[in-house]
């Protein structure tokens, strides 16, 4: 049995990562500042085992994050927190600065102190595993070229440029004050419980309620996209497998172009879910003004995570994508209380990333 510590456990990923966890005889401690973007709802199950439980702490708050590593004294921590909506980063990019640098700097300080106070001692603080993004990486634009683990960092938004100061704040703290941390940049997420903002339930969301399917500029952006899922069991194999001090991208080799994403939930729903006119969804898509420094391209090399650590990621996209949008049809009260505490977007356009 493991004691995982996980920040940002209420949230999209962290709360797959929760669920999975907690099937097992595994002790969880979810650290979460219930945001906007954070959903109790996601865990409510799993916060009724004695085997789980939820500690409401903003991670910029030191003392009590230490406070939290102290007494629960966890083997792995999964580092999940964090602002990652760019439009949101362009409008206000303060809350960004706060979770994703000032959060990090806490959180890795005090993993120091608590390393420090148990080194006479046997310590069973195993790893830190810090979740990023490969929006740190910058714009591939139209070449061939994959993000490797030595790409170089170009962060294009306020929200990759705070991340990167995450993934280079982390790497010091292993180097200076040997933390045993290991860092992962991840590509497009896509699944159940993501909050309505994120392109895909924003799309299927939008076209039940009959609204337009706006998309940045011409749709032409492309992401590689992975299955929620996938992304957890990659951690899960970095946590047991992973060598400390390494950085692992973990993406699917799915590249897909925005405008075929919402082309895909459009099709889906024409065959599964009618409208009262008959006309296809495809007659709600719209282009609207694209977003300030948008990257144009993401794709990631997955070389390294498969030999070092043995992990693949799922093949069926559009089995996957169907699931998901299956679900959100399914699970219409979730997304509804969401949109009903006023957590509408404010800025108009496609919600990419």
């Amino acid at each position: 049995m493991k004691k995982y510590l996980i920040t940002g456990g209420a949230g999209f990923i962290g709360s797959c990562l929760v669920r999975r966890l907690s099937k097992k005889k595994n002790q969880i401690c979810v650290l979460d500042n219930l945001s906007y973007s954070s959903n109790i709802t996601n865990i409510s199950k799993e916060l009724k085992r004695k085997n789980c439980q939820l500690k409401k702490i903003d991670l910029s708050n030191y003392k009590r994050v230490y406070r939290c590593i102290e007494k629960f004294k966890p083997d792995i921590i999964f580092n999940l927190a964090a602002e990652s909506h760019v439009d949101r980063s362009i409008d206000n990019n303060f809350p960004f600065i706060k979770s994703n640098i000032i959060g990090t700097h806490a959180i890795l300080e005090a993993c120091r102190l608590y390393l420090s106070k148990k080194k006479q001692k046997k310590n069973n603080f195993l790893k830190f595993i810090h979740i990023s993004t490969d929006e740190v990486y910058g714009d591939l634009k139209n070449s061939k070229k994959l993000f490797k683990e030595t790409s170089k960092f170009e962060p294009s938004s306020p929200y990759s440029a705070s991340k990167a100061s995450s993934d280079h704040l982390v790497n010091s703290w292993f180097k200076t004050y040997g933390i045993p941390a290991i860092i992962t940049n991840c590509s497009n997420n896509f699944g159940s419980y993501q909050h309505p903002e994120k392109l895909i339930p924003h799309m299927i969301i939008s076209a039940i309620k009959g609204k337009k399917l706006p998309i940045y500029g011409s749709g032409l952006q492309i992401r590689d996209w992975i299955y929620v899922e996938d992304h957890i069991s990659a951690l899960l194999k970095i946590s047991e497998k992973g060598k400390i001090g390494e950085t692992y991208n973990i993406g699917s080799n799915n590249q897909i172009r925005n405008i075929n994403i919402v082309k895909k939930i459009c099709f889906y729903l024409d065959k599964h879910y009618k409208k009262k006119d008959n006309e296809s969804f495809l007659n709600l898509i719209s282009f609207v003004k694209d977003r300030p420094a948008h990257d144009t391209r993401y794709a990631i090399d997955n070389t390294k995570i498969k030999k070092q650590v043995g992990w693949k990621p799922s093949k069926n996209f559009d089995k996957l994508l169907y699931k998901t949008i299956k679900w959100y049809l399914q699970n219409t009260q979730w997304w509804e209380k969401i949109l009903s505490k006023s957590y509408q977007i404010k800025r108009i356009g496609l919600k990419n990333d």
